[in-house]
C-alpha cells in the first residue's frame, strides 16, 4: 500500500515539474519528463510494483537470481574461449589449411613471407649544390613582404 502512495507521489511530482518546463517553452523536455513521471504509476497499475516487493522478500526468488547469475557468467566465460581459441578443433584446422591454400604453391618466396628485405637501400637522387629551387618559392614571398 505504500508502494502504490509513493508511486503515485513521484508521478504527481514529475507531472508538475513537466508542466512547469511546458510554461518554460520547453515542450519537447516537458514531454520526456512526462512520460517518465507515468512511468511509476503504469507499473503499479499493472501489478509490478506488488510482484517486485513479494519478489524481494523470497528467499527462493534470490537464489534463482544467483542461478541466473551463474548462467550469465558461464556464458560470457565460455564465449570469451571461443573467441580467443578459435572455435572447435575442426574449426581450427579448416581455417589452417585456408590459409595454407590462400596462396599458390607456385608463388614466388617473397610472396609467402620467407623472403628477406635487401641490405643496402638504393641512394636517393642528389641536386647539385647551387640548386636552390626548393626555396625559390619562399624566397619570393619574404621579397614581396620586403624582407
Amino acid at each position: 500500500m505504500i508502494a502504490e502512495t509513493v508511486c503515485s507521489a513521484v508521478s504527481a511530482a514529475g507531472l508538475g515539474i513537466a508542466v512547469v518546463t511546458a510554461y518554460r517553452k520547453r515542450f519537447l523536455a516537458a514531454a520526456r519528463i512526462a512520460a517518465y513521471s507515468l512511468v511509476p504509476v503504469g507499473l503499479v497499475m499493472t501489478g509490478a510494483v506488488g510482484w517486485a516487493a513479494d519478489t524481494a522478500f523470497s528467499p527462493t526468488a534470490w537464489a534463482g537470481f544467483a542461478v541466473l547469475g551463474c548462467a550469465w557468467l558461464l556464458f560470457l566465460a565460455t564465449r570469451a574461449v571461443e573467441r580467443r581459441g578459435g572455435g572447435t578443433r575442426k574449426e581450427r584446422k579448416a581455417a589452417r589449411a585456408a590459409r595454407r591454400e590462400a596462396v599458390a604453391p607456385e608463388a614466388s618466396a617473397p610472396s609467402q613471407g620467407g623472403g628477406a628485405r635487401p641490405a643496402v637501400r638504393p641512394a636517393p637522387a642528389q641536386r647539385p649544390a647551387g640548386s636552390s629551387d626548393d626555396f625559390s618559392d619562399i624566397e619570393a614571398i619574404l621579397k614581396k613582404h620586403g624582407i
